[in-house]
């Protein structure tokens, strides 16, 4: 009867000092206008490997329903078994007023990220566990006892946006896996200075792309050169495809390979440094691999993308929801990963081999 019963919220009417503190705490985690994304979990986002690393991670983790259980001996067998019983009334949807697919992939999205994640418990039970939660995005706290980019326990000091939040209202999400923003900065910092040089050569024009020498007539003077070519620059760039030089002035195009300037094999190596902070197989976000392999069955790689992508995750989400803080001391939560892992209705897909150019020069 505990988990159906009545529900009392975590802000009470304005009283004493502590009471108004409480119920401060609570109108900031409503402000949701005020929540933001770190600009280093955005610009490792527009990196399309990491991007896609962190989009299947969650939409796996989103997918996934809740069920509790309990440990029982089973003295034949000299081991622990599963006993599942009926799960709290939250394990359908945290948050009310959002869905668990939003919930649990923004709360992966944050481990991914900054190696922890934040619930706000927004009401409880009348037994005094948490009835519904609200997720708190990690680029908006800071506890002032612990700094990073390490994280050794959950934090006795909680801010958001600047308030004091009271932490036995807060359940704290620990990655095992230190935040990619932290651990990849300089694969990230060289992913973009790579992607940038080539951004700049796709905005040049190819055919205009060389020099100018004069190859007769009166030596032309230095300022005359630099109007001669700042004349020839600007036809190109007004989009003119057709050019006019006398007979004393030559146009030599530089002999140069666009795959070189466009920096395309130091950009594939990085795709595949990228796919490695990520803890993710390459052939899953495009990456190029040693094998050879663009992709493996369908039921190989859902279970490749558990393995080495979410199962940390996973594991950090559901023994932290199965702590004494958020759920009676005995009872636990995990994921329901039986129709994912599962191979009902999966076909299985051949092998195939990769085109040359995803695999030249992989193992650089």
């Amino acid at each position: 009867m505990g988990i159906f019963a009545r529900t009392r919220t975590t802000s009470p009417q304005y009283g004493t000092a502590p009471i108004k503190a409480a119920a401060g705490a609570a109108n900031a985690v409503r402000q949701v206008y005020t929540y933001t994304v770190g600009s280093q979990e955005l610009q490792a986002l527009q990196l399309p490997v990491v991007s896609r690393a962190r989009d299947l991670i969650a939409s796996m983790i989103g997918c996934l329903d809740l069920r509790a259980y309990n440990l029982v001996w089973d003295p034949t067998e000299q081991d622990y078994e599963k006993n599942y019983v009926e799960g709290e009334s939250w394990f359908t949807r945290p948050d009310p007023n959002v869905t668990r697919n939003f919930i649990m992939s923004n709360t992966f999205s944050d481990l991914f990220f900054y190696g922890r994640a934040f619930w706000y418990v927004t009401s409880r039970y009348s037994t005094g566990f948490p009835a519904s939660f609200r997720w708190l995005p990690a680029g908006n706290i800071q506890t002032i006892d612990q700094l990073g980019p390490q994280f050794f326990y959950p934090s006795d000091e909680i801010e958001f946006n600047g308030v004091t939040l009271d932490t036995a209202n807060v359940v704290q999400f620990l990655s095992p896996i230190m935040g990619l923003v932290y651990s990849g900065a300089q694969v990230i910092d060289t992913s973009w200075k790579l992607d940038g040089a080539a951004r700049r050569f796709a905005s040049q024009d190819l055919a205009g792309h060389g020099y100018l020498q004069q190859r007769g007539g009166e030596p032309m003077t230095g300022e005359e050169l630099s109007e001669l070519a700042a004349a020839w620059a600007g036809a190109r760039r007004d989009g003119s495809t057709v050019g006019a030089l006398n007979e004393f002035v030559e146009f030599r195009p530089y002999d140069s390979d666009p795959n070189k300037l466009q920096l395309v094999e130091s950009r594939r190596h990085q795709m595949a440094e990228l796919a490695n902070i990520a803890n993710v197989p390459g052939y899953l976000v495009g990456a190029p691999t040693s094998s050879g392999m663009t992709y493996q069955n369908a039921l190989q790689a859902r279970q490749d993308l558990y393995l080495f992508g979410a199962k940390p995750y996973l594991d950090c989400v559901q023994e932290t929801l199965s702590g004494d803080n958020v759920l009676p001391r005995g009872k636990h939560v995990e994921f329901d990963l039986d129709d994912y892992l599962g191979d009902n209705n999966l076909v299985e897909t051949p092998l195939v081999d990769a085109p040359p150019s995803q695999t030249e020069n992989s193992d650089q």
